[in-house]
């Protein structure tokens, strides 16, 4: 008798749970990869643009927080936000000389001013006096290009009171509505645009996944945009992992975003800028071991990428054009030459990208392959090859690197390429 009572009380909660479930609308949790990253991968190398209103003054990004800039006086900077030099063609044109396969925007950075038009913010660029909606012109022009885009948004919204400093808890009734504009406005930029093809958040101060409701955030990004893939900022990893200014291998699709200088907005005296050579070598360690590089430019006020910014990535074009093959679709070699450089494989080719030239003969070890050719990809020149067991030698080469940034051999072996044992780094 006990026995059928427990059963019956236990039928009972089962049921109750259920309803409770259905009626709250629970909504899972969302954090697969998703399975179409072959195009981004494949890509490697895109390009970051930080704009906005923080151009005007060209100090950073970080202005209105760094300067403790009240926003009654932060908003007057929209009433001179009207660059009559955009022509986002261009950066697209810019982006596609250098090798880039996709390019993100920043829609909107913390200081919550939009480039886009927002339904639920008048602090926008279609409101103030550009009179323009930037992030259709650059839909258009990356759609027209046949350019891979993507929208950075960032979730936290500095012109509204208890926001700042960072860090500090925020009200729970402005934490409504920080994560209610935050889901109008992903909502708008993901369907107003066309395709998106990713979608980089930042921003999520304070660090509260549940607050921000980034599961139903991330549920939504993924129903508006099938086939759109999501970085790891919005409190959820989703597809992506993101190191900032450091390369750092993750066992998951990852890629590290770099600033050219020392600021990811304008910033008009900041000459600090990373010579193209450091830059290549960022690239490579990156395609190296299966990541991606995303490399930032800060247009000025008027919407012009500044010429330092320009004459690099032009030159990064150049060597692209005549080693990009070592990039595109690249990823770790088993084969390495720590002694030189980097190196990564794609298809069965293994490529060395030498960043300390020894000269005219370049010495390998620890290759477990027969090597049936080596081609300097800057000259199309090939090596005599001498090969002992596990050590190589590549004699006839130029005494000095014939690459000024970075030079590239390409190595085709017999068979699949193999390390010795033991192999180390």
């Amino acid at each position: 008798m006990k026995i059928k009572i427990l059963v019956k009380v236990f039928l009972v909660c089962l049921i109750a749970l259920n309803s409770v479930a259905q009626k709250s609308n629970i909504t899972p949790v969302v954090d697969q990869t998703h399975p179409d990253m072959h195009w981004w991968q494949e890509a490697k190398f895109g390009m970051f643009i930080h704009w906005g209103v923080y151009s005007v003054p060209g100090r950073g990004e970080w202005l209105m927080y760094q300067e403790h800039v009240p926003i009654k006086e932060y908003i007057n900077l929209a009433n001179l936000f009207n660059p009559k030099d955009f022509n986002p063609k261009e950066w697209v044109a810019k982006a596609k000389e250098a090798g880039m396969k996709y390019v993100v925007l920043t829609t909107r950075h913390h200081d919550g001013f939009c480039l886009f038009d927002s339904k639920v913010s008048d602090f926008t660029a279609p409101k103030t006096a550009a009179k323009r909606d930037f992030v259709k012109e650059f839909a258009d022009a990356c759609h027209s290009a046949g350019m891979r885009m993507g929208f950075y948004y960032s979730l936290v919204d500095w012109h509204y009171p208890g926001v700042l400093p960072q860090g500090y808890p925020v009200a729970p009734a402005t934490m409504k509505i920080l994560a209610d504009q935050a889901h109008a406005q992903v909502r708008e930029l993901l369907t107003n645009y066309g395709t998106v093809d990713i979608l980089w958040y930042d921003g999520m101060s304070p660090n509260d996944p549940e607050g921000w409701h980034s599961k139903e955030l991330l549920a939504m990004a993924r129903k508006l945009q099938p086939n759109m893939i999501i970085n790891d900022r919005s409190g959820i990893p989703a597809d992506f992992g993101t190191p900032e200014n450091s390369v750092t291998a993750q066992s998951r699709p990852w890629e590290s975003c770099f600033c050219m200088n020392r600021t990811w907005g304008y910033a008009k005296y900041d000459r600090n800028y990373k010579p193209v050579h450091e830059l290549l070598r960022l690239l490579a360690s990156c395609a190296s071991q299966k990541g991606n590089f995303l490399l930032n430019v800060s247009p000025d006020g008027d919407g012009t990428i500044p010429v330092e910014q320009a004459e690099i990535l032009s030159n990064i074009g150049k060597w692209m054009k005549v080693n990009g093959k070592a990039i595109y679709g690249a990823g770790p070699s088993p084969v390495i030459a720590a002694n030189l450089g980097m190196a990564t494989m794609v298809g069965d080719k293994v490529y060395l990208l030498i960043q300390r030239w020894p000269g005219s003969t370049v010495p390998l070890a620890w290759i477990g392959s027969k090597l049936k050719s080596a081609c300097l990809l800057a000259t199309g020149q090939y090596a005599r090859i001498e090969q002992l067991g596990d050590r190589v030698w590549l004699h006839d080469l130029p005494q000095y690197p014939p690459d000024p940034w970075l030079t590239v051999i390409e190595l085709t072996f017999e068979g699949e390429p193999k390390p010795s044992e033991p192999a180390y780094n």
